[in-house]
């Protein structure tokens, strides 16, 4: 996981490095075959050779380096392979370990208040690792040491019960190669209730989502250019 700058007054990007280094790694594989197609390679299997590359290349990209978290001060911005959502501090309502990390938004609307899931392709977190966490909390807390509560912030800003942060000795070890979603949950809880203390009366709205079109092409054209090449 990165989280850049480390100063947390700045924006914070939380990604697998496993994902970026699977990336690379398919970059350098696919940008070699492509030449090597491009010397030798004169016939119609070369050509549908080449669009194959070029479709797993945008697939590669919309799911390994696309996905992030951005957290910096007005808000959060989730990008998803082929879409981002754009989440005020406000309107964040709190986050779970589901399988794939869960962000929780709730904002007034009329005489209600209308709540909404989005889900962070960036953070997963294993069943296996959320058992543990969860049996470790359990153990320490009939031992006397006390369970984890949920965050409760200003603006009823609650998170998920019994996750520990980063440093809590309720969570597994971290993988140097995964985002660690107890760590993520931690730093939005300390960004969020900052920015409710800073910005008391701010009101929470909808959050904005929207297609990236250049990552649905990345991966529409080569597949339609493939089909076509496979149909001539």
């Amino acid at each position: 996981m990165r989280s850049s700058p480390a100063d947390a007054g700045g924006p914070q990007v939380f990604r697998s490095p496993a994902a970026v280094v699977i990336w690379w790694v398919w970059v350098l594989f696919a940008v070699g075959n492509l030449i090597d197609l491009a010397v030798q390679g004169r016939d119609h299997i070369a050509l549908v050779a080449a669009f194959i590359l070029l479709l797993v290349t945008g697939i590669v990209y919309v799911s390994a380096l696309r996905p992030k978290l951005i957290a910096d001060a007005s808000g959060l911005t989730v990008v998803n392979p082929v879409s981002s959502h754009r989440v005020g501090w406000a309107a964040l309502a709190g986050a779970d370990p589901t399988d794939l990390l869960r962000v929780r938004c709730a904002w007034p609307e009329g005489d209600g208040t209308r709540q909404r899931a989005i889900y962070a392709w960036a953070v997963h977190s294993s069943r296996r690792r959320q058992v543990a966490a969860e049996l470790k909390a359990q153990r320490q807390s009939r031992r006397g040491a006390g369970g984890l509560g949920g965050f409760g912030g200003a603006g009823g800003f609650g998170w998920s019960r019994g996750l520990g942060s980063a440093a809590d000795p309720a969570t597994p070890e971290a993988d140097p190669l995964r985002v660690d979603a107890g760590h993520v949950i931690t730093a939005l809880t300390e960004r969020a209730a900052q920015a409710r203390i800073d910005a008391p009366d701010a009101v929470a709205t909808a959050p904005v989502s929207a297609w990236d079109w250049p990552a649905v092409a990345a991966v529409l054209l080569p597949g339609l250019a493939l089909l076509v090449a496979a149909l001539v």
